[in-house]
């Protein structure tokens, strides 16, 4: 069994190999060849941060990350794998398809992701929604421009490390291996999921962008082709429908077709943003931070009234942004670029919903969770000013005690802000339970409750408010032969890592179930 040491290191000294080698040999139970740095992170519990390092002692040749995929050139003939949306859990189910010799046919609702960044630009500067190219649609699905975090605690679904491997092999920093909170940034990802998309091509796959998926051909219950807005009709030995978590119509369009769909427990609340010197000062009691310091970052959860109240998809030196897909809605949301250099932090602080927390029938009929969402959605549209995607926000304090704000402090938010009542905006319950769980972690973190924090709303589109349910064993659907549900629009998944891993599973049921 190889060793492993752990180790403390002052920032002023984590970049110097020298100084850890010898804390490394002061805390080795013998000689060793050579080390290797496999977990790091951030202790701010005492008044002068540090770093954790855990260490391996004389680690294995690891294989170059760039031999991750291993993918076979001969592909099967005869229809392969239609995969419906080119975001973490449709691409590398591609590539997990191509390792085993399948042909994927890739169908998208967007473009490709350079040109994403094109049509969000425009969207910050006129406030006009292109609903198939925004933030959440798009080549790369919600998280390409939302941050690129790879955090997740759903290593008890597979090795995480393979997902890691294979971003690395396609451009990602080899970082990602080593940090407690993996984060490739908004500014990079781009660029990782183009390479992405580069070797799928040329190991055979094919991808259409711009090609939605309006129909699906079913024959004796079983789906065998999907048919796309341009009218092309790809059949399919099997249908991956990995279309993330905003894809409304998709949710329809399985009603429409007699396909069952599940209510599932969702959360919703707000965008919580601070000044990052703010938040840096509570948890590493210093500002500025040392300069070998990643930027602050806060998590809490907390239950109320039998709920849990919480933060989520916490953005250090980050940014607020639009998220919405569509006219008359507004949606926040946050992101960062790799640097996380924003003077601003920002997370969601939302409420766990659940079904029978809307009314008695959404426990059985899914799409009234899907209702509720977009009614939210569009009461801070019209909160907002019914102006493009200006958002409803209040300070902080008087989102607590209930009061419209006469100012606004500065905001990273590009397309602007009405000062509204947001805790009217949103259901008496969500409100209630936010000031709540707030005001308890504001007793653990004084100074946390400021006025120089806004609210903006509404934080609505964590996850999917629908399941479209699979067997357990199988992966399929269990009325339609033929359909794989993946990902977290189909509710199996939380994030970038966790619906990449999905798709691999997916994907490997497949091969085995179908291309023995």
């Amino acid at each position: 069994m190889r060793k492993t040491v752990h180790i403390t290191v002052d920032p002023d000294f984590i970049h110097d190999h020298d100084r850890i080698r010898t804390l490394v040999e002061e805390s080795a139970p013998g000689p060793f060849a050579a080390f290797e740095i496999v977990r790091r992170s951030v202790d701010a519990r005492s008044k002068r941060p540090r770093y954790l390092l855990q260490v391996m002692l004389d680690p294995p040749q690891r294989p170059h990350p760039a031999s991750a995929g291993g993918i076979r050139p001969t592909l099967r003939s005869g229809p392969g794998v239609v995969v419906v949306g080119a975001g973490p859990a449709g691409y590398f189910a591609a590539l997990a398809l191509l390792k085993r010799g399948i042909r994927p046919t890739i169908l998208e609702r967007g473009g490709p992701v350079a040109q994403r960044r094109k049509d969000i630009a425009a969207m910050l500067r006129s406030g006009r929604v292109d609903p198939v190219s925004n933030y959440c649609f798009g080549e790369g699905g919600a998280g390409a421009y939302s941050d690129g975090k790879l955090y997740t605690r759903a290593t008890k679904r597979g090795d995480v490390s393979e997902i890691l491997d294979l971003f690395i092999a396609h451009g990602a920093p080899e970082d990602i291996r080593v940090d407690a909170h993996p984060h490739i940034g908004s500014n990079r990802l781009p660029r990782i999921i183009a390479a992405m998309r580069q070797t799928i091509l040329e190991a055979g796959g094919a991808i259409y962008f711009h090609n939605r998926a309006t129909d699906f051909i079913i024959r004796r219950d079983r789906v065998h082709a999907v048919v796309t807005e341009t009218g092309d009709v790809f059949e399919a030995e099997a249908v991956i429908l990995a279309t993330g978590h905003s894809a409304r119509d998709i949710y329809n369009l399985l009603r429409t077709k007699g396909v069952t769909l599940a209510p599932k427990p969702f959360a919703v609340g707000v965008r919580l943003e601070h000044p990052q010197e703010l938040i840096d000062q509570l948890l590493y009691h210093q500002a500025p931070r040392h300069e070998n310091l990643p930027a602050a970052a806060y998590r809490f959860a907390e239950q109320v009234a039998d709920r849990g109240v919480y933060s989520f998809c916490m953005c250090p030196g980050g940014l607020v942004v639009p998220a919405a897909t569509g006219p008359g809605e507004v949606v926040v949301n946050g992101m960062s670029n790799a640097a996380r250099n924003s003077p601003f932090a920002n997370a969601g602080i939302v409420v766990e919903v659940r079904p029978e927390d809307i009314g008695p029938l959404a426990a059985r009929n899914a799409l009234d969770t899907l209702a509720y969402q977009q009614a939210l959605e569009a009461r801070a549209f019209a909160y907002g000013g019914a102006n493009g995607q200006t958002a409803p926000a209040q300070r902080l304090t008087d989102f607590l005690s209930g009061t419209l704000s006469d100012t606004l402090p500065p905001s990273s938010y590009i397309p602007g802000l009405q000062p509204a009542r947001v805790d009217t905006l949103l259901p008496e319950d969500i409100t209630r339970r936010l000031r709540a769980g707030l005001t308890a972690f504001g007793k653990k973190r004084r100074g946390f409750l400021t006025r120089e924090a806004l609210v903006l709303a509404v934080e609505s589109r964590t996850s999917a408010p629908v399941r479209i349910p699979r067997d357990p064993a199988s992966l399929l659907h269990p009325e339609l032969g033929g359909l794989y549900p993946c990902g977290e629009g189909a509710g199996y998944a939380g994030g970038i890592v966790s619906s990449a891993m999905d798709g691999l599973r997916v994907a490997r049921k497949i091969a085995e179930d179908i291309f023995p």
